[in-house]
């Protein structure tokens, strides 16, 4: 983490990195956050997109993901790169913001990322963490834990977290699709 850094110094770091995926930054109120993911964090987090794009698919949902698409924008004073983010038709193509991100959690102590997702208006977050994943929803107070996806309505996320650990990840989604009925 480096505290007591300005907008300025978000940018560079950005341009220091270009276009490479790693290390993933996040800034919020002067703090930024500088992660290098691990295998097994990457291996999570593209099992869980590619369940829920299995669910997609089963389900004939419209959707495109967009990765870690960079949200940021100097007067929210927030940036943050998601670890997977998606969004859903229709009119995928022309939304400014995804409508769903996703997250893996590997350690604790890290920058308020709800709270960078709340200032760009994302409408639902997923977290993984020792093999749950949690729903936030945003509400006009924040975000709220919930049982449930307001973008997926029909998805069952314990099943899918039931499979984010499986490996090979192809196997992962075999078992998902079966436990779908496909």
């Amino acid at each position: 983490m480096l505290w007591n850094k300005t907008w300025d110094d978000w940018e560079a770091l950005l341009a220091m990195r270009g276009e490479k995926s790693s290390p993933r930054l996040a800034y919020l109120d002067g703090t930024v956050e500088i992660m290098s993911p691990s295998r097994d964090h990457e291996v999570i987090k593209s099992c869980i997109g590619c369940l829920l794009e299995a669910y997609c698919f089963a389900r004939g949902i419209g959707f495109s993901p967009v990765g870690g698409w960079l949200q940021e924008d100097k007067a929210l004073e927030a940036g943050a790169e998601p670890d997977e983010c998606y969004v859903f038709e229709p009119g995928s193509r022309n939304k400014p913001r995804p409508d769903l991100v996703t997250e893996v959690i590997w350690t604790s102590g890290g920058i308020d990322k709800l709270e960078i997702y709340r200032r760009y208006g994302i409408g639902e977050a997923w977290f993984w963490e020792d093999n749950q994943i949690s729903i936030f929803v945003l509400t006009a107070g924040g975000y709220q834990r919930a049982p449930r996806s307001q973008v997926l309505t029909e998805l069952d996320i314990d099943l899918l977290a039931g499979f984010a650990c499986v490996q090979p990840v192809s196997d992962a989604v075999q078992q998902y699709r079966k436990a779908l009925g496909h």
